[in-house]
């Protein structure tokens, strides 16, 4: 509301009652209305917009409450206050439950009204700023799927918007567990093609026959087991985006005949010499550098370029130290949703531990650390005890702990963990095989193994 005039409505049939609070409202500053009956403040509503209405329960035809529930219906954010008889207090009463935020029984003093007045708008604007901030949290933590609070990640998300509305081919490039194929899928969900389908492939996880085959389909007969025509992805994905993840992986001659496709727009079933025309957008992904594969023969020059039209590189987690907590917390409220469990936050040091260590597997092993948190956790806040053990180290640095030496291995740290366990629960071997998510003789095993089988239970 700031500088501008705060608009209330007055509601009230006898004229007398109706000049005075007017004007003594005016007086202090508001923009005043004023309507003689319901009806006409039905009118008033379902034409303008006020900030607050003061409106007498009993009206020559429309009462209150019909003012009440329209002002709701129109303008659901505009406050209303009552004025009543002593004899309609349990009506008022009633009207608020039904959202009014308060009412004054007659004869009306002008100074009370403006006190509730003034209550009653700082609650609107309080009640606005919390929606628009609860608006602001959404459109800076998730787009599309892809939470996130960094500026580099804001960026990469700008260029998303960019390109999503052209047909453009995409080049996303980033390590492995980053978050490629998330980014494929915003450009598809922002672009004209959305009502299409989203086709995604590996083309690592195919020997380069089936790769072909599964990208361009193929007619029966054309080699064993071909009992019938299969369309391709390429043609699957028409009208809609085609995502080829881990396009490295492919193979010189595969990468022949994709550049064929991209060129001419139109592919060929194995087997068959018909072209068929396709008209999926396309959007190719690696974890690799591939200007050093061009370089090394290893990659077909010309078809880099063709697919490097419009190239998104997206940082590596350990470089948006930013997104980590929130991405730790939306993991964590989706991991309790799948299989439940206690935890519901991190406890600051937790918290920094895991904004300490480096993800080396990036998103997705966040992720995955986390689900193993979750199960860990016996308690509702994460403790630096309940994390993994390749997290010991960055917990230890967050606490401003030295470091165990360059030495330790994999079974160290799990025995570091081990003992942390033990004394979080008081060295009893039950719970802590609970909590590390191990059998009761696991653990003893394990504590025989590191010499500490003679510790009490």
């Amino acid at each position: 509301m700031d500088d501008e005039k705060i608009r209330v409505l007055l509601v009230e049939d006898d004229a007398s009652v109706s000049a005075l609070l007017s004007m003594e409202l005016r007086r202090r500053g508001y923009e005043m209305s004023v309507a003689k009956n319901g009806a006409e403040a039905l009118r008033l509503l379902s034409a303008e917009g006020f900030d607050a209405v003061v409106t007498d329960l009993k009206l020559g035809d429309i009462d209150g409450l019909k003012v009440l529930e329209a002002s709701k219906k129109a303008q659901p954010g505009t406050e209303v206050i009552l004025i009543t008889g002593h004899g309609s207090i349990d009506t008022a009463v009633a009207a608020i439950k039904a959202g009014a935020f308060d009412y004054l029984t007659k004869p009306v003093e002008p100074e009370e009204l403006s006190i509730i007045l003034g209550k009653a708008l700082e609650r609107r604007r309080l009640l606005g700023e919390v929606e628009r901030l609860r608006e602001e949290v959404k459109g800076k933590f998730s787009f599309e799927g892809i939470v996130y609070a960094s500026p580099l990640m804001q960026k990469v998300l700008d260029l998303v918007r960019k390109v999503a509305a052209t047909d453009a081919t995409v080049l996303i490039q980033g390590e492995s567990g980053t978050g490629k194929e998330l980014v494929a899928r915003a450009i598809h969900e922002k672009s004209p093609r959305r009502a299409g389908a989203f086709v995604a492939i590996n083309c690592g996880a195919l020997p380069e026959g089936l790769l072909e085959s599964e990208l361009f389909g193929h007619v029966k007969g054309a080699f064993t087991g071909a009992d019938r025509n299969k369309r391709g992805l390429f043609e699957e994905a028409s009208g809609g985006t085609l995502f080829l993840d881990e396009i490295s992986e492919t193979t010189p001659g595969l990468q022949v005949k994709l550049l064929r496709a991209l060129q001419e727009g139109e592919v060929r079933r194995v087997g068959d010499n018909h072209p068929i025309k396709v008209s999926g957008r396309l959007v190719a992904a690696t974890n690799k550098d591939l200007t050093k594969l061009v370089k090394d023969e290893k990659f077909r020059e010309d078809l880099y370029y063709r697919l490097k039209v419009f190239p998104i590189v997206i940082p590596p987690l350990r470089d948006r130290t930013e997104d980590i907590l929130p991405l730790a917390e939306h993991f964590l409220r989706k991991a309790k949703a799948k299989i439940g469990g206690k935890a519901a936050r991190f406890s600051p040091q937790a918290a920094e531990a895991l904004k300490a260590y480096a993800w080396p597997g990036n998103v997705r092993e966040l992720e995955h650390a986390v689900e193993r948190i979750l199960i860990m956790a016996s308690g509702a806040v994460v403790a630096p005890a309940d994390l993994p053990p390749e997290l010991l180290p960055a917990a230890q640095l967050a606490a401003g702990e030295a470091p165990p030496p360059a030495a330790a291995n994999l079974k160290e740290l799990e025995k570091q963990h081990i003992l942390d366990v033990l004394k979080a629960c008081g060295q009893n071997q039950v719970e802590a095989a609970k909590r590390l998510g191990i059998g009761r003789n696991t653990l003893w095993r394990k504590l025989k193994t590191y010499g500490l089988a003679s510790k009490p239970s």
